[in-house]
């Protein structure tokens, strides 16, 4: 007579016959049927239940997800990012050295978290964006420059409002990441002229950067496009900087050939000479996309 209790070696069965929702998922998503024809897991036809009932269930079982797999752990970290869910806390269970991309923009994390981020050397992006119209200040110069330090191979990097990030660790990002393509500093209110600078010696391949709502000035625009990315740069979104004039405008025009995108507006001290200057330098159909605002 066939029993109704748990059967011998269903290993998805717990106590008294109960069973366990996180090994059930795992065992979902490790079938053997599930693997590619090199051996190795492959989770594109995984049932999307089995994930969401992971990150459902990550404060209960996180200390189990570190045996998984690099593939599992990028599914779940992608939903967990999108879900807010990583914290300080269970981030080193969905780490693994791999990592290529983080999204922790809807994620309260800190200087602790990116300390764990920086033993992924393959990381390539991160973005550590605050909300909208929010400033993050859990995120510190210490956390970025201890990513920098390690994670050379970064190509994007996303910092906007992350208010008490200062120059220290942009100087980190640009001495240390050589490759660097990407920046967003808009609204870090702590940095200077001091990063443009170093940006602008360091990093040969950046074609977009934004250090709108920013404190630097005409000095550290020129020595950023008068620099080593000045034929790199295509994007620039200097907007909402008072202390800028038409002089940052114009040398932006005279260095950089290939700008495209240039957004200066909510700029007091730019007139409309910068305008005259666009038609004269730049003619009307090579910018793809300008602002400015008229004072």
């Amino acid at each position: 007579m066939e029993g109704r209790g748990r059967q011998r070696g269903d290993p998805s069965a717990g106590p008294k016959g109960h069973r366990n929702p996180w090994q059930g998922s795992s065992q979902c998503l490790m079938s053997p049927n599930m693997e590619d024809a090199d051996g190795h897991h492959d989770t594109s036809a995984a049932p999307r239940g089995c994930t969401v009932l992971m990150t459902k269930n990550i404060s209960r079982y996180e200390t189990d997800i570190g045996p998984l797999p690099p593939n599992l752990k990028d599914k779940l970290l992608k939903l967990l990012c999108a879900q807010g869910h990583i914290t300080d806390s269970n981030i080193s269970q969905v780490l693994h050295p791999s990592v290529r991309k983080l999204n922790l923009r809807d994620c309260e994390v800190s200087d602790r978290a990116l300390l764990l981020i920086s033993q992924c050397k393959q990381l390539k992006e991160i973005n550590l964006n605050s909300s909208k119209g929010q400033e993050r200040t859990s995120i510190t110069s210490e956390g970025v420059r201890a990513v920098a330090l390690s994670c050379s191979c970064l190509l994007e990097v996303s910092l906007k409002r992350c208010c008490n990030v200062t120059d220290v660790g942009i100087l980190a990002l640009a001495l240390n990441c050589p490759r660097l393509q990407v920046l967003s500093l808009s609204g870090c209110s702590a940095i200077t002229d001091e990063s443009l600078r170093a940006l602008g010696q360091s990093c040969p391949f950046l074609h977009s950067v934004d250090f709108a709502a920013t404190r630097v000035t005409d000095s550290g625009v020129l020595a950023l496009v008068s620099g080593r990315c000045s034929a790199a740069l295509k994007e620039i979104h200097m907007d909402r900087c008072v202390n800028l004039t038409d002089e940052a405008v114009e040398a932006i025009l005279t260095c950089c050939p290939h700008i495209y995108i240039l957004l200066f507006h909510g700029c007091p001290l730019i007139t409309d000479r910068s305008r005259e200057a666009l038609e004269q330098l730049v003619g009307p159909n090579k910018l793809k996309q300008v602002t400015w605002t008229v004072y």
